[in-house]
């Protein structure tokens, strides 16, 4: 079971972003072909044959609109795969998602105007979830912490959001 909550692209971004991304493009559906792209929308891998997007999100910036906060330089927008079409979000889970032994994520720090406060490299132990509510535990003794943002490491991706409990 996880000790924090990993949070999915929220459902009015995504009926956004499968129009037009953050970076102005519109959104381009297609077929997964091997499946195993992370999907944001539901924090599971796509399976082939599946109507995916690629789109490019800004996390930072949407929390920001919602909070009122001003991440100034902070913000930045990358690519994510998301569900053409809405498939309803994550299913319950006790896991934290796209975690396996050895993965490589970064969790990046934010305080409650966007501005990073700091960061951490984890590589994920045997049973993954150890290491997030370690990392995360770590991430939010610190008081001014109100966000991490979890990345992959090989492409800088995004891969969720959590949010000081």
């Amino acid at each position: 079971m996880t000790a924090y909550a990993p949070r999915a692209i929220p459902p009015a971004a995504l009926a956004l972003l499968r129009v037009t991304d953050d970076a102005g493009r519109a959104c381009a559906p297609y077929a997964a072909v091997e499946g195993g792209d992370p999907l944001r929308c539901c924090l599971r891998p796509s399976a082939p044959g599946e109507e995916i997007a690629l789109v490019s999100y800004a996390p930072l910036r949407r929390w920001a609109a919602e909070t009122g906060a001003e991440p100034g330089a902070y913000d930045e927008q990358g690519p994510v795969f998301i569900h053409a079409a809405d498939c309803g979000g994550p299913a319950p889970s006790e896991a934290y998602p796209f975690s396996r032994a050895g993965a490589l994520r970064t969790l990046r720090r934010y305080d409650a105007s966007g501005r990073i406060v700091g960061g951490r490299l984890l590589e994920l132990p045997a049973t993954p979830a150890d290491g997030f509510d370690h990392a995360l535990a770590e991430a939010f003794a610190d008081p001014s912490v109100a966000l991490v943002h979890v990345r992959a490491v090989e492409y800088g991706c995004f891969h969720f959001e959590v949010r000081r409990p």
